[in-house]
C-alpha cells in the first residue's frame, strides 16, 4: 500500500513539474529529432549534484554548502538543516549526492564535500537521514575522509554511486599539486574508493600489497562523472584531463589508469606530462577528448522516450558548454553526438528522471535545473 501511494505521489509530482515554465522552451536539433529544453527551477548558486526522491521531487546540492529540495511546482525549499561544515573555495564545496538503495525504508542520504580541516582540507562523505518534512538531515555522521589532508582548492572529485552489490563508489581527485601521488596506492589522492554504506571495507575489494583496503583503482586525475551501465552494472567514469586528455574509463578492481605517467593531454603551459600515452601495466581510456571539454556529471539512458539512445552515455561539459552523447556497444564507445551546443551554460550534472526525460544542472551563479525532452 505504501509503495502504491509513493508511486501515485511521484506521478503527481512529475505532472506538476512537467507544467513548469513550458512557455520558456528552447529547441535544439538531434539525431533522435528536435529536443526541447525547459527550465524547471532557477536561483540555485552553482548547483553540483541532483538526486530524485521516490515521490518525484529532487534534492540538489549547491557548492556554497546548501542542500535544497525542489518541489513539484519547481519551488525551492529553504536550505535543509543538519549538513556538516563545508569549505566553499575554488572547486571545493558541497558536491556529490546519492540516496541509499533502500531510501524508501531508511531515508538515508549521502553527500560528498570539501571538508575544512586543520592544515587544509579534503574530500569527505557524510550520511544522514532526511526527516519526513524534508527540512533536515538527522543523525549525520562521517563515513569517509580522503587522506592525507592537503591545503588546496582544486581537484576534489567527487561523485557518489552505489553498485549493484550495495557498495558505494567515491571518486577522488589528486588535489592538483599532488598529482604524482595518484600512483601511490597507500593514500586516497587520485583514486576511486569503494566502501560499505557505513564506511567499512567490502570483502571483495582488491587485496593488493601496499594498497589501502578501500581503494578500488589508482592513477586518476579528477573524476567528476560516474554512472552504472544499465545492463551490465559496470561503472563508467568521466575524468578531467589537463589540456586535452579528458577520459572515459570503466575502472576495474586493482587496475592503474595511468595519471600522471600516461595521458593524451599536456600541461596548461604546453609542457609534456609523464612518459607518453601508453605504458605496460597501465590502462588505456575507452575514449578521450582532445581538446578538452571538461566533462562532469554522467548518466546512461535506459528510458522509453528515446529508444534509439538506449545505453548511450550522456556527459555534461563545463568548458564545452554542451551535452555529449556517446553511443556504446559493450565496453566500446562507438560514436559521439554533441547536443545543445549553443546553450551557453556549463552543464554540471546529468540525471535520468523517473519520467524518462533527462535533467541537467547548470553550474552558474544563477544555476538552473533543466529538463530535456522531445519537442512538441
Amino acid at each position: 500500500m505504501q509503495n502504491r501511494i509513493m508511486r501515485i505521489a511521484a506521478s503527481i509530482a512529475i505532472l506538476a513539474i512537467s507544467s513548469v515554465t513550458a512557455s520558456a522552451q528552447k529547441r535544439y536539433p538531434s539525431s533522435a529529432g528536435e529536443l526541447s529544453v525547459e527550465t524547471v527551477t532557477s536561483g540555485l548558486e552553482h548547483p553540483w549534484g541532483l538526486a530524485f526522491l521516490p515521490d518525484g521531487r529532487m534534492l540538489v546540492t549547491e557548492r556554497p554548502g546548501r542542500l535544497r529540495l525542489v518541489e513539484a511546482d519547481g519551488k525551492l525549499s529553504r536550505p535543509i538543516a543538519g549538513l556538516p561544515s563545508v569549505m566553499a573555495r575554488g572547486q571545493g564545496g558541497l558536491l556529490g549526492i546519492a540516496l541509499d538503495p533502500a531510501f524508501a525504508q531508511n531515508r538515508l542520504v549521502y553527500v560528498s564535500f570539501a571538508e575544512p580541516r586543520s592544515g587544509g582540507n579534503g574530500t569527505s562523505v557524510a550520511r544522514g537521514r532526511l526527516n519526513e518534512q524534508g527540512t533536515a538531515l538527522t543523525a549525520v555522521g562521517m563515513i569517509f575522509r580522503q587522506m592525507p589532508t592537503i591545503n588546496s582548492n582544486l581537484h576534489f572529485g567527487s561523485r557518489l554511486i552505489f553498485d549493484r552489490a550495495g557498495a558505494l563508489f567515491v571518486t577522488l581527485g589528486e588535489r592538483y599539486s599532488q598529482r604524482d601521488q595518484a600512483q601511490n596506492p597507500a593514500n586516497h589522492l587520485g583514486k576511486l574508493v569503494r566502501i560499505r554504506p557505513d564506511g567499512s571495507t567490502p570483502a571483495d575489494n582488491p587485496k593488493k600489497e601496499g594498497w589501502a583496503p578501500e581503494i578500488w583503482s589508482i592513477g586518476h586525475r579528477n573524476v567528476q562523472g560516474a554512472a552504472l551501465h544499465p545492463d551490465t552494472g559496470q561503472l563508467w567514469t568521466a575524468e578531467h584531463g589537463a589540456r586535452g586528455g579528458d577520459e572515459i574509463n570503466t575502472p576495474k578492481a586493482g587496475l592503474n589508469y595511468g595519471w600522471p605517467v600516461i595521458t593524451y593531454g599536456v600541461d596548461y603551459s604546453g609542457a609534456k606530462i609523464g612518459e607518453g600515452t601508453a605504458k605496460p601495466g597501465m590502462e588505456q581510456p575507452l575514449f578521450y577528448w582532445d581538446p578538452s571539454i571538461a566533462p562532469s556529471g554522467a548518466a546512461f539512458y535506459s528510458g522509453p522516450v528515446w529508444p534509439a539512445w538506449k545505453n548511450s552515455l550522456f556527459v555534461g561539459a563545463l568548458a564545452g558548454q554542451m551535452l555529449v552523447r556517446l553511443s556504446t556497444e559493450g565496453e566500446k564507445v562507438t560514436g559521439e553526438e554533441r547536443l545543445l551546443t549553443d546553450i551557453g551554460e556549463r552543464i554540471r550534472d546529468v540525471v535520468q528522471g523517473p519520467d524518462g526525460f533527462l535533467y541537467l544542472l547548470t553550474d552558474e551563479a544563477d544555476g538552473k535545473v533543466l529538463r530535456m525532452r522531445p519537442a512538441r
